[in-house]
């Protein structure tokens, strides 16, 4: 089973740039899309074989996220259970017969930190939320998480220290999924450095790799065995991210 994610800032905007080939060509059974800024309705996607499930965000033209599949999953989750942090439609979970494909778009913390104490309240209900729905299944979570866990994670780590995405209490609530038996399933099979999925639009980041890893496919520790690839498409462009890819074995 092959999955995509893909922050695509703003559906309406990817698909003017290739969005619907890009699906075509790699043909998943699965993509997670985040930070859609529309609804199903506003977006107009022609898409064959694909059931197609939307979470899009009470502000108009902001947030939400969208999964669509050829597999048909037993049950659908809008949210995780928290009004506070529902109606931005960050999170959209599949049950499948094997695990549950968890859809996540994190809420950044903010130019000037202004919202770093809510991302930490995020951090521990979403983390909750996962732990809940592992108890009766392996989960697989994917997307964009606003935040790179490692030196490695970034080109420039030490001017970075104090911004969003990269300060320690960001750092650590991602230190603490691993802690709680997920797997950041890229470095699973990649140490290499300078392996970004996000480029600022400004200075020619892009062009120069002057990015950052914040976009993750993770697993269940148990789910592990069934992982067998995982890794960046940076050579696919439309949005200020590139699509992750997973594959697995079920």
């Amino acid at each position: 089973m092959k999955i995509i994610s893909w922050n695509v800032n703003g559906i309406r905007a990817v698909k003017q740039k290739g969005f619907e080939e890009f699906l075509k060509k790699e043909n998943p059974d699965a993509i997670c899309l985040q930070e859609i800024k529309a609804t199903k309705e506003q977006a107009e996607l022609e898409l064959e074989n694909y059931f197609q499930y939307w979470n899009s965000a009470e502000k108009k033209g902001y947030s939400g996220t969208a999964i669509f599949t050829k597999i048909k999953p037993s049950a659908v989750i809008y949210g995780i259970g928290i009004e506070e942090h529902d109606n931005e439609g960050r999170v959209l979970t599949l049950e499948f017969e094997k695990f549950y494909l968890v859809n996540v778009y994190t809420p950044n913390s903010k130019r000037g930190l202004l919202r770093l104490d809510y991302r930490q309240k995020w951090d521990k209900e979403f983390l909750k939320f996962l732990k809940e729905l592992e108890t009766s299944k392996p989960v697989v979570f994917c997307g964009d998480l606003n935040v790179a866990h490692k030196d490695i994670d970034l080109a420039n780590p030490k001017s970075n220290k104090k911004n969003a995405g990269f300060t320690p209490e960001e750092r650590d609530g991602f230190t603490n999924y691993l802690e709680n038996g997920f797997v950041d399933t890229f470095r699973e099979f990649n140490k290499e450095p300078d392996q970004y999925t996000w480029w600022s639009y400004m200075f020619n980041a892009r062009a120069k790799n002057v990015g950052w890893r914040i976009d993750y496919f993770c697993v269940s520790k148990s789910f592990l065995k069934n992982v067998k690839n995982s890794e960046i498409l940076p050579e696919i462009f439309g949005s200020d991210h590139c699509p992750i890819k997973i594959e697995i074995k079920l």
